[in-house]
């Protein structure tokens, strides 16, 4: 069993900064993908930024959201099973639920789409004002 637990929303003014954590707890898989999503009200769940983790290496394969490219920052930290997001620039587009998931992947890298993510945390709220 996997358990992921987000922490660190909050409400900030625009241009503010947040760093969001995904603490995972339980065996995931010996290659794997951890992304952040987002989902504000009305909107589909999108995803904001992806790491692949396999052969005992994390990799930043490049998977942001071109609205985040340059603002967010994706970052693992193995040794303490957690997740971040460093958010930086932050706007009021921005404002959303954050979930951290886990998805099994292959060797090399490659994360795969939203769907194939079995493993969610309940979310952190963002709220970002003008």
């Amino acid at each position: 069993l996997v358990q992921l637990v987000e922490s660190g929303g909050g409400s900030v003014e625009s241009g503010g900064s947040l760093r969001l954590s995904c603490a995972a707890y339980g065996y995931i898989y010996s290659s794997y993908c951890m992304g952040w999503f987002r989902q504000a009200p009305g909107k589909e769940r999108e995803g904001v930024a992806t790491i692949y983790t396999g052969g005992g290496s994390t990799y930043n394969v490049d998977s942001y959201a071109d609205s985040v490219k340059g603002r967010f920052t994706i970052s693992q930290d193995n040794a303490k099973n957690t997740l971040y997001l460093q958010m930086n620039s932050l706007k009021p587009d921005d404002t959303a639920m954050y979930y951290c998931a886990a998805a099994w992947a292959p060797y090399g890298g490659g994360c795969p789409s939203k769907e194939r993510y079995n493993y969610w945390g309940q979310g952190t709220q963002v709220t970002v004002s003008s």
